[in-house]
């Protein structure tokens, strides 16, 4: 029944338990949630998130945050290049096998709120975040928060799904996250509706474009897009 229930709602129908019920999915894919993002991204994700670190521009002494940080790939990436690094989630799952792989990495793992960190202001050179920004259920929110931590010249970084502008290959692109990516979810993880989360969570996102325009309302400098894949995957930059 709440499977059922889920399905009839979605995971990120916009209502109250909207929050309650993405954390619970988080808490839910934790376990195998590295091993289909390697499957479904057919392992390109790691590039991916690569990419990110290496647009931050990272010195040594740099003190970087990592939000939505998941399993810890991009906190671990920021903390090989020298910086100080926090990575903060709200899924406790997501944190405990982010710590499980955190045996080799200066990493301080919390558990918190994107959208209100409790952080204090202007206290981050880097901040960056990977796959969890169409989560939230306010994004602007979640790009304002990421401003207000970040200290004046530091780099915000944001990669996640995009919306391709090509008609056929957004179908395309869309089709896959639709109909293909919960195939792997009920293989691995017996849950196809937790995976449909993907094309779902992107119904009320404006993807690339939509982040652009809020850096660029904050008054980020230095805005731009990064295209991956035709817009199928996109890093947003801007420096505060």
């Amino acid at each position: 029944m709440i499977g059922c229930a889920l399905m009839s709602r979605g995971y990120f129908a916009d209502d109250e338990t909207r929050a309650e019920r993405v954390q619970d999915l988080f808490n839910t894919v934790a376990p195998r949630y590295d091993l289909i993002n390697d499957l479904q991204s057919f392992w390109l994700h790691r590039y991916w998130k690569r990419r990110l670190v290496a647009l931050a521009n990272l010195d040594p002494d740099h003190c970087a945050l990592d939000l939505c940080c998941g399993t810890g790939d991009v906190a671990f990436d920021l903390a090989a290049r020298g910086a100080e690094v926090t990575g903060m989630d709200f899924s406790r799952s997501m944190l405990k096998c982010a710590a499980e792989r955190n045996s080799d990495a200066n990493v301080d793992f919390q558990c918190g709120d994107a959208l209100n960190t409790d952080l204090p202001d202007n206290n981050f050179d880097v901040v960056t975040m990977a796959y969890g920004l169409r989560n939230l259920s306010n994004f602007e929110g979640g790009v304002q928060e990421m401003y207000r931590v970040t200290k004046p010249g530091g780099r915000i970084l944001v990669l996640d799904l995009g919306k391709p502008s090509f008609a056929p290959w957004r179908w395309l692109y869309f089709g896959y996250l639709k109909w293909i990516v919960p195939v792997f979810g009920q293989i691995f993880c017996r849950d196809a509706p937790a995976y449909a989360y993907m094309h779902e969570s992107l119904g009320h996102y404006p993807a690339q474009e939509g982040v652009a325009k809020v850096m660029e309302e904050l008054g980020c400098k230095e805005v731009n897009i990064h295209r991956i894949l035709g817009s199928a995957m996109t890093i947003n930059v801007g420096v505060k």
